[in-house]
Parts: C-alpha cells; sequence; structure tokens
C-alpha cells in the first residue's frame, strides 16, 4: 500500500466526534479524527512495513503517526533517530505510543532514558520519566530510589505538563512497590499538590499521588 493510499484510507476512516475529542486534547487541525480501534484494524490489514510507517511520519498528520507507530521495525531506528522521533511529538496520545511501541521495544532504551532525564525537551522529559516508572516497577535494581525522590520533590513542582504527568507515574510507582518509601511518597504527593483536583470518571482512580499510591495498595493487600 503505498503512502497516497494509507492516507486515503484514514481520511475515510475519519470521525467528525474523535475528530473534535483530540481537538480538546491538544492535537492540532492535522488530523482525520479515526478512532484507535480503527487504526489498529488498518495496522493488522497492511502488517509491518517500516518505510511506509516512516513516509506516514513524515505528514505529521496525527492518525498517520499513530499508524506508523503501528507499523515500525524498532531495532531499524538507530539510537539518534528515535531520539528526534521523540523530540518531534506534539500531541501526548502521539508520545504515550510512540513510547509504549517503539521507545520501549528499543535495545537503546536505558542509554536514552539517561540522556532524556537530563533534558530540557518537554517530551524527551515524558519519554525519560516513562522508562523510568518502568524500570521501578520491574528493574529497580538500576535505580538510586531515595535519589529519584529527590528529584521529583525538587523539580515536578515546575516541570512541563508534558513531563509532569510521567513524572507522577514515577512517583507513584515508588510509593505502591516500596514500603520502606511510601510515607515519603505520599507527603511528596500532599506537598506538591499536583492533579489533586484531576477530573477522573466514575470507577477510575484519581492521578493524584496520595490516592493512587494508596488504592493500589488496598487492592494488592
Amino acid at each position: 500500500m503505498t503512502l497516497q493510499e494509507t492516507l486515503a484510507e484514514l481520511k475515510a476512516l475519519g470521525n467528525e466526534r474523535m475528530r473534535k475529542q483530540n481537538l480538546k486534547n491538544g492535537s492540532g487541525d492535522n488530523q482525520y479524527g479515526v478512532r484507535m480501534g480503527e487504526i489498529r484494524k488498518l495496522a493488522k490489514r497492511i502488517k509491518v512495513n517500516h518505510e511506509l510507517a516512516m513516509e506516514l511520519w513524515e505528514t505529521e498528520n496525527i492518525d498517520a503517526r499513530f499508524l506508523a507507530i503501528l507499523l515500525m521495525k524498532p531495532k531499524e531506528l538507530s539510537k539518534e533517530r528515535v531520539d528526534e522521533l521523540v523530540r518531534s511529538v506534539s500531541f501526548v496520545h502521539v508520545a504515550d505510543w510512540l513510547n509504549a511501541y517503539v521507545v520501549k521495544n528499543h535495545p537503546d532504551n536505558e542509554t536514552l532514558r539517561q540522556e532524556w532525564m537530563e533534558s530540557d525537551d518537554p517530551m524527551a522529559g515524558r519519554a525519560g520519566w516513562n522508562l523510568t516508572s518502568q524500570r521501578v516497577a520491574k528493574n529497580p535494581e538500576l535505580l538510586d530510589l531515595d535519589a529519584l525522590l529527590n528529584r521529583l520533590e525538587k523539580e515536578m513542582g515546575d516541570a512541563a505538563p508534558e513531563t509532569q504527568w510521567t513524572m507522577n507515574f514515577t512517583l507513584a510507582e515508588i510509593g505502591i512497590n516500596f514500603p520502606e518509601f511510601r510515607e515519603r511518597a505520599i507527603n511528596i504527593g500532599e506537598t506538591l499538590g499536583i492533579y489533586r483536583d484531576y477530573p477522573v470518571s466514575k470507577g477510575c482512580t484519581s492521578p493524584f499521588a496520595p490516592i493512587w499510591i494508596n488504592e493500589m495498595v488496598r487492592r494488592q493487600g
């Protein structure tokens, strides 16, 4: 399938309600408003196609980038190219798909994580702290949790919103998984107050770290 054929299919799948929802969430106008389920179906039909994925990415169209992420081969991307992709994103939902499907599976993700943790770029920071939250949950031996809490306490309050979101994930993961750090993590969350008043749908858990930590610990126990 060619680039133009793929874009035509995406355009035909566009949905005005989804378009408005994307705009509300900060997507910009370069989009068709395709539902995530339809993008997944199209990706399944096309199958992995790294060359097409790169062409789709360069259009900067939101739906094309969602699809591109599902068609990419992470191991065919250089470390430098992954860094470029991460920094080129302007819509956080695309950033999160890229982090979940590409960055997470790239062989250089630990090196990138360390570099991004020192970056002032909001999307690089978001990716770095996202990887760090995963390390806290699955590979904590790679990390100094006390030092992470020091950084979160000092930096999270003034961080860019894009980065702040995954910093908060890291704070919550430390509190959830490590009883010896739980009280401190909760206190940091209470003091900073980030997401305290975040609107939450019925049945969902608040991203406010103290509530999130206590609820997940309750479920585990």
